[in-house]
C-alpha cells in the first residue's frame, strides 16, 4: 500500500517539431484532469510546459530523430515537470528588448514557477529543464486518495 511517499508520475516523448508544444499542452490538460489539479495550477503548468517544449524543439541543436521527453511528478504538495532534450547547451535567461520577438521564455518560467532549474541528463547526452508549482493544501488529501486508488 502506498502511504503517500511515492510520487505519481507520467511521461511522454514528442518529436522535435513545432506542433509538439501544442501536443504537450493537450497531454498535460488531460493529466491535470486525471490528477484533479486546481485550475490555476493546471493552467500555469500548461503555459510553462509550452514554453519549455517550444524551447527544446526550436533551440536544441541536435541530430535528426532526437525527441523531447516530458516527465510529470505529483508529490508532497508539489507538481514537478521536467523537459529533457539532447542538447548539451544549458539555457540562460536573457533580457529581451521591447522589439525582440524571442528571449522571454525563461523569464516567464522564473516569474510563474515556485522553483525551476536545469541539470545535465545523468545517463546520456543532453539536459533537463524543470519547474515546480506548489499545490493548495486542500489538494494534498486528494492526491493521497488517488495514490491509494492507483496502488
Amino acid at each position: 500500500m502506498n502511504e503517500g511517499n511515492s510520487p505519481l508520475t507520467n511521461e511522454w516523448w514528442l518529436p522535435r517539431h513545432p506542433r509538439s508544444a501544442r501536443r504537450a499542452r493537450a497531454y498535460l490538460r488531460v493529466l491535470a484532469d486525471v490528477w484533479r489539479l486546481q485550475d490555476e495550477v493546471a493552467e500555469t503548468a500548461v503555459l510553462i510546459l509550452s514554453e519549455l517544449t517550444a524551447n527544446a524543439c526550436v533551440h536544441a541543436r541536435v541530430p535528426r530523430g532526437r525527441h523531447v521527453r516530458t516527465r510529470c511528478l505529483l508529490f508532497a504538495g508539489r507538481l514537478r515537470i521536467e523537459v529533457a532534450d539532447a542538447s548539451e547547451l544549458m539555457p540562460e535567461p536573457r533580457a529581451a528588448g521591447p522589439e525582440d520577438e524571442n528571449g522571454r521564455g525563461l523569464a516567464l518560467v522564473a516569474a510563474l514557477a515556485d522553483d525551476w532549474g536545469t541539470y545535465p541528463r545523468p545517463y546520456g547526452i543532453g539536459k533537463v529543464v524543470w519547474f515546480e508549482l506548489k499545490l493548495a493544501s486542500t489538494h494534498s488529501a486528494g492526491v493521497r486518495f488517488l495514490e491509494r486508488a492507483v496502488t
